[in-house]
């Protein structure tokens, strides 16, 4: 039996590795996965603006995450509610903390995703993909709905016409396809993905982490205000960070005519705008 984390978790250079770490199943998501996945971002939130200030979310094998795990929901097809129902009162509260963690999330999807893979993948800040990733719902395929966000997300990034059709027609989307629509950021080559996502992770672990919790907080919450409410916001952020070590730090640096040195600084600002 492996001694292998089902899913893991370090810090390195300021950045917080998720690590799905289930390649001979996809990276499919039972209950002891979905429980240690839980666990791996409870640890993001302890960390974060202290020693975590990213995180990059990343899967071993050639499948980033294949969703909830079919096997187990087969075993379990007489109970199979409670299992789903036990499943996401620890997972849905899990994936609320990872998207509105106050510094950077990075994901870096190196292969086929679909179901609840889909919310993994774009529950990020910034998607990183390599040209091998495809995308599938998969849900209606088997008389299922939208988990963990995937509907959310699909709906904020392509559209929701387009999301319909991802989830109602389960049609594989390949990696050009997804660039094109918005639900991935960025495409590399799949030997060239890692180190991409990682370099990204580490540059945005060295920037200002009070500014990036404003840009999350204010960029998630622009359309649940009219304009008026969101200026109000936005000052209040920007007052936040122009009264942080942060702000103080890039503003002198700036007439210093230096680079700014974010990386031992406070976490100052909280996630959600006053």
């Amino acid at each position: 039996m492996s001694t292998q984390p089902l899913v893991g978790w370090h810090v390195e250079d300021g950045v917080g590795h998720i690590v799905l770490n289930r390649p001979d199943a996809a990276n499919a998501l039972d209950s002891a996965t979905a429980l240690a996945f839980n666990n791996a971002v409870a640890q993001a939130v302890d960390g974060a603006g202290g020693t975590v200030r990213a995180v990059l979310l990343s899967a071993r094998g050639k499948q980033f995450c294949a969703g909830g795990d079919i096997n187990e929901f087969v075993a379990r097809k007489n109970d199979l509610e409670r299992l789903v129902r036990a499943m996401l009162d620890g997972l849905h509260p899990a994936m609320h903390a990872l998207a509105t963690l106050p510094v950077p999330v990075v994901s870096a999807v190196q292969g086929p995703t679909g179901g609840a893979g889909i919310s993994l993948a774009l529950c990020a800040d910034l998607v990183l993909a390599s040209t091998a990733m495809k995308l599938r719902g998969g849900y209606s395929a088997i008389g299922l709905s939208p988990d963990l966000g995937a509907s959310y997300y699909l709906s904020r990034r392509a559209g929701t016409a387009r999301a319909k059709n991802i989830l109602m027609t389960n049609r594989s989307l390949s990696a050009q396809e997804c660039l094109a629509w918005g639900l991935v950021d960025e495409l590399h080559e799949v030997n060239e993905l890692l180190p991409a996502a990682n370099a990204l992770a580490r540059q945005l672990a060295r920037g200002a982490t009070t500014s990036f919790g404003g840009i999350k907080a204010l960029c998630d919450s622009a359309f649940e205000h009219d304009l008026r409410a969101h200026l109000a916001l936005e000052g209040a952020a920007l007052a936040r960070c122009a009264a942080s070590a942060a702000g103080r730090e890039g503003i002198s640096a700036f007439v210093e005519k230096r680079a700014p040195d974010f990386s031992l600084l406070p976490l100052e600002a909280a996630r959600k705008p006053a």
